[in-house]
């Protein structure tokens, strides 16, 4: 099966995308692996007509938006996200109306409807640096409010949070932490900002996914915990094999982050399957607000 997508991409000058948090099968067959936005960066400057995007479809979306010539499939067009899910651009919008026509950060995991009717986005590793971009004492973040709020603790500025979360990170407890900690006492505990603020406020280090997997390559610790999506666990490890890893919580497991199979990898590629399009006249305003915040 893996020598038939490798087959198959080729004959399609296809380039396999995988996330962070996609099964190991996946990220071993994929070209490049690594944090949602990054992975749409780098598609868009390679020659490839296919982009293959091994992730949810807000994912796709991103890679659409950066990529219009390019061809964007998604393998199973079932593979969602509850967060971006939470919030739509007409309440978006009637929000910013009654909150004065404030700034709208939007974080990249979102829909491109969503990012359209936003000023600029963000991700989790450079949020802080967004919100003190902006020109006004006021923002509104969406749709993530433990992001909103880790940020918030990080500027002087006025956050307006939104009512989204990720339904994984944010069951995470103190009490799950302190527990890990029982288990592993000598492990450093690296958080991702999704989390709630009361197990930030326990983080030896608070990290995007990439982000993690640099921070443990770079630390003098042996052993970590991490609290993210379980599927992490893979790509840290084999990046540091002589390093010890330990979930925060196995709550932390995403199942439309496992929904990609080889089977249906290999399909999508065969019939090119699974197409994402982006309207135009969203994707160009999507666009602005995502490109706003890669020059920045």
């Amino acid at each position: 099966m893996k020598n038939k997508i490798r087959q198959l991409a080729k004959e399609k000058n296809a380039i396999i995308l995988a996330h962070n948090y996609q099964p190991p099968e996946i990220q071993d067959i994929a070209d490049l692996c690594g944090d949602s936005l990054e992975l749409s960066i780098k598609a868009s400057k390679t020659k490839a007509d296919v982009i293959v995007f091994c992730g949810v479809h807000f994912m796709a979306e991103t890679a659409v938006i950066l990529s219009p010539d390019k061809t964007v499939l998604l393998p199973h067009t079932g593979a969602g996200c509850p967060m971006a899910d939470m919030v739509d651009p007409i309440t978006l919008k009637a929000k910013k109306q009654a909150l004065g026509n404030i700034p709208v950060i939007t974080y990249v995991n979102s829909s491109a409807a969503v990012k359209a009717a936003s000023d600029i986005c963000c991700t989790s590793a450079n949020v802080i640096k967004v919100v003190n971009s902006i020109d006004a004492d006021e923002i509104l973040m969406t749709p993530d409010r433990n992001l909103a709020q880790y940020a918030a603790s990080n500027t002087s500025k006025k956050i307006h949070l939104w009512d989204g979360y990720c339904p994984f990170h944010n069951t995470l407890t103190a009490q799950d932490v302190n527990k890990a900690r029982k288990d592993h006492p000598k492990a450093c505990f690296i958080a991702h900002p999704e989390c709630p603020p009361e197990v930030l406020a326990l983080a030896d280090s608070i990290q995007s996914t990439s982000g993690m997997i640099k921070f443990a390559g770079k630390s003098d610790h042996t052993s970590f915990i991490i609290g993210t999506e379980t599927g992490l666990l893979y790509p840290i490890s084999k990046a540091y094999p002589n390093k010890k890893f330990y979930p925060a919580s196995l709550k932390m497991y995403c199942t439309d982050m496992k929904k990609i199979n080889l089977e249906n990898l290999a399909d999508s590629l065969e019939n090119l399957t699974g197409e994402i399009k982006v309207p135009e006249d969203i994707r160009k305003d999507a666009l602005g607000a995502v490109q706003k915040m890669i020059d920045l």
